[in-house]
């Protein structure tokens, strides 16, 4: 009768190999408790079964096991815990293989912590008992704790010892912890107990030694394997991939496909993050072939790594492919390709994906934030960059420090309120270096090199180290004299950390500061200790500082330094020595120049287009300047200035003017060099009533505020025209305190017309200002020796032998 039972209960759970025209007697006593202490409903299409006098009391310990197994379903896991107090009813708590049973359903459907109670309570354990909890503690990654009970595991002397799965648990813990002694002190147990051939543990014990970067080892491993499954394939491959070790990476995974073992998504979704760092799109291409060939399933794995890949190869219509091939999505394809259409510069894209994002009901997190606010803060959008802010706000994401970093850049770069900037700043909770950085560069935009230089005081002092990037903002800030000397300390600091060595920016930065000050040998001592990590900008920072000293001939010389170094020359360094060239104007020099720029295929970049003007006109060549600049299809106000500069410094002043009047009808809008120039060719042109007039027209209709140097060009007009009154009138209703440059400007053309009482009187004004300028004397004697007063001249030149320095001797390339 009981055996009829058990038969009637199988059968109850596996409903479709019930037979109909067989009746199985079940007792109604049974039905009754089934319905009350579990809560289940058997319901028959077969007669009523007989009724005999059986009761629970009969079910054995596999009719319990057999429940449990159906129960694991996660539809029946309620019913599947409930069965837990029959059991213990019926005496069978101690049963080892119940437990077990049990302890993986309360794992699967209650969590670790729950299950862990029942552990406690277990007096009977077995080796499958330990596997289970420990291997349940490495999936969740509480990592300590499994490796707590798997040291407790190995002091009971009554079990036989880890299996390869509580081995192979063990090791993956200590390898999430970067534990690289006990993953040692594990290989040596597992050596000892002969599981060192294991697949899986071979497989574990890849993993710790390529995590804690003992690349030497993984590989020894590897090669003693007996056998090599896909994992451990995968595992190395993954290892080597850490290593940096591309090629050798790719090497395995051929040595793989030809042994003929089947890579798995994951082994191809390694190789593709590879791909982006290092193979590039060729390699990732083939590996894309090689996926479709092996008729792997378009996950969201493969998916995400495949865009990924093409993404940062910067071909995003590939990356938009295979984005659209299948609808899976989540958060972080999303997010992989609006980062992607950042990193390609395509930031309208960026921001459009992030928009059909919302649209597709996929929350964004706190990677997606970032990578939409520095798509609108390169855009630039930063309006819509503070919309985006409020949604962070809304999300309650405005504490996650990469968010907040975007949000700092963001408002550096475009608001006009530092106060935006500094509040920014001022939520993170925790600034890390970049947080820093990005507000450095912050006050750097706002011109504030005292707060840049403060502001790195307090990041050391909160026990954040600057590195290369934060100390080159801080250099690209020293701008006044006094920033020359922090510019010291701040080399002297980086040569004590060698915070440079990784990279060029801090390097580049030091060379640039020293060029900007015109100190010339620091910026090359700089360079000289960079040795083969120069590149292009290392060399137009030293081309610049060399043309700003007038070292034309050595700014030159860069060329051959960069030629031997392989440094590739671009738009900006080509710019800087055709500037070298018009400063010697070596007309050979610039028209090799020129045919290098058209070879290159530079001359489509303004700024060579624009140094080609300058060059020529400076060369006296203003046809062949009229004809480079009449290539350039949209000149800007550097162009127009330097074709307004050849046509006046050839004394073509007519043309100059007349290229100022085409000027302003086009786009470009004359700034305050282009008056100087316009000035100039009216002042030499014998034009003063033309310059007057175009002098009063800078802030009415132009905006141009007129500075100091634009008094001084009128005031030589003025004066050459013999307006000497008119001059000295200007002088005097100046908006700012006039300089000594000003009064010897009008001293010059008193000396000229040969006016002694007012040359006396700038003479006089200048001194005061200052009486060490020899050029002051030089004049005032002229004046004298001309209206026949040699005695006063004589004495003039002898108070400028007392007072005055050694005047400099002019010096002419030509």
């Amino acid at each position: 009768m009981r055996c009829g039972w058990i038969e009637a209960f199988v059968v109850s759970l596996h409903p479709y190999k019930r037979n109909p025209t067989v009746a199985l007697p079940l007792a109604s006593s049974h039905r009754r408790w089934f319905q009350t202490s579990l809560g289940l409903s058997l319901e028959f299409h077969l007669p009523q079964p007989h009724h005999f006098n059986s009761y629970p009391s009969h079910i054995s310990e596999d009719v319990c096991l057999s429940l449990l197994s159906f129960f694991s379903k996660p539809k029946s896991a309620r019913q599947g815990i409930c069965v837990h107090s029959p059991i213990i009813k019926l005496g069978f708590h101690d049963h080892l293989s119940l437990n077990n049973h049990l302890l993986a359903v309360y794992i699967k459907f209650c969590g670790v912590g729950t299950a862990r109670k029942l552990f406690d309570e277990s007096t009977n354990r077995d080796v499958v008992t330990w596997s289970t909890i420990i291997s349940a503690y490495s999936r969740v990654k509480n990592h300590e704790e499994a490796l707590g009970l798997f040291k407790c595991m190995l002091t009971r002397s009554s079990l036989a010892g880890p299996n390869e799965f509580i081995y192979s648990s063990a090791i993956c813990c200590a390898a999430s912890l970067r534990l690289l002694d006990l993953g040692a002190q594990i290989h040596a147990h597992v050596q000892k107990r002969g599981f060192e051939t294991n697949a899986v543990v071979g497989s574990a014990l890849l993993d710790v030694y390529s995590k804690c970067g003992r690349f030497r080892e993984a590989s020894e491993i590897f090669a003693s394997m007996d056998y090599r499954d896909v994992v451990s394939w995968t595992t190395m491959i993954s290892a080597l991939i850490e290593a940096k070790n591309w090629v050798g990476a790719l090497r395995l995974y051929l040595l793989m496909i030809e042994g003929g073992t089947s890579p798995t998504e994951y082994t191809f979704a390694k190789l593709l993050t590879a791909c982006g760092c290092f193979f590039g799109l060729r390699v990732g291409m083939m590996l894309h072939a090689h996926l479709i060939l092996w008729g792997m399933e378009l996950n969201l794995v493969l998916k995400t790594a495949l865009v990924d890949m093409y993404s940062k190869c910067h071909r995003m219509r590939d990356a938009l492919k295979v984005f659209l091939q299948t609808a899976d999505s989540d958060v972080m394809l999303w997010t992989t390709m609006i980062s992607g259409h950042s990193q390609a510069e395509c930031y309208q894209e960026a921001i459009t994906m992030f928009r059909d994002m919302k649209d597709a009901g996929v929350t964004p997190n706190s990677f997606t934030y970032s990578g939409v606010i520095s798509a609108c803060s390169s855009a630039p959008e930063p309006e819509l960059g503070r919309q985006i802010h409020c949604r962070v706000i809304k999300a309650g994401l405005e504490d996650d420090v990469s968010v907040a970093n975007a949000l700092v850049d963001l408002y550096a770069k475009h608001s006009r309120d530092l106060d935006d900037t500094v509040r920014a700043f001022a939520a993170i909770v925790s600034p890390n270096i970049v947080s820093w950085t990005a507000f450095m560069a912050g006050l750097a935009r706002h011109g504030l090199e005292q707060k840049v230089l403060l502001a790195l005081v307090e990041m050391r002092l909160a026990g954040v180290e600057p590195n290369s990037f934060s100390l080159s903002t801080v250099l690209s800030s020293c701008n006044s004299v006094e920033a020359l000397a922090h510019a010291r300390k701040l080399h002297s600091y980086m040569i004590k950390t060698k915070v440079d060595a990784p990279d060029l920016a801090a390097g580049n930065s030091l060379v640039d500061v020293y060029a900007r000050f015109g100190r010339v040998h620091d910026a090359w001592a700089v360079a000289h200790t960079m040795m083969a990590r120069r590149d292009v900008f290392t060399y137009t920072s030293l081309a610049k500082a060399l043309n700003q000293v007038g070292l034309h001939r050595r700014a030159l010389d860069m060329i051959a330094y960069m030629h031997e170094e392989d440094v590739r020359i671009d738009g900006f360094s080509l710019a800087c020595f055709l500037s070298a060239t018009a400063g010697l104007a070596a007309m050979r020099s610039g028209k090799q120049l020129h045919g290098f720029s058209e070879k290159s295929g530079l001359l489509s970049w303004i700024s060579v287009s624009n140094g080609l003007v300058d060059m020529y006109g400076k060369c006296g060549s203003v046809e062949e300047a009229r004809r480079v600049f009449a290539a350039i299809e949209e000149p800007n106000v550097v162009s127009w200035n330097g074709l307004i500069s050849g046509l006046a410094s050839n004394s073509r002043f007519v043309e100059a003017l007349s290229s100022f009047e085409d000027m302003s009808l086009g786009r470009a809008q004359p700034d305050g060099i282009t008056f100087l120039l316009v000035l100039y060719a009216c002042s030499h042109g014998g034009l003063p009533d033309a310059g007057v007039e175009y002098f009063n027209s800078m802030q009415e209709s132009h905006g141009v505020a007129p500075q100091q140097d634009h008094y001084v060009c009128l005031v030589d007009m003025l004066g050459r025209a013999g307006r000497l009154e008119e001059a000295a009138c200007t002088i005097e209703t100046m908006p700012f305190q006039p300089d000594a440059l000003v009064y010897k400007t009008l001293l010059a053309s008193c000396k000229q017309h040969g006016n002694m009482v007012l040359g006396e009187c700038m003479a006089r004004k200048a001194l005061e200002i200052d009486p060490s300028d020899p050029a002051i004397y030089v004049l005032l004697a002229g004046i004298y020796d001309d209206a026949g007063n040699v005695a006063w001249a004589e004495q003039t030149r002898r108070m400028m032998r007392e007072r005055a320095k050694r005047k400099s001797l002019g010096q002419s390339w030509l």
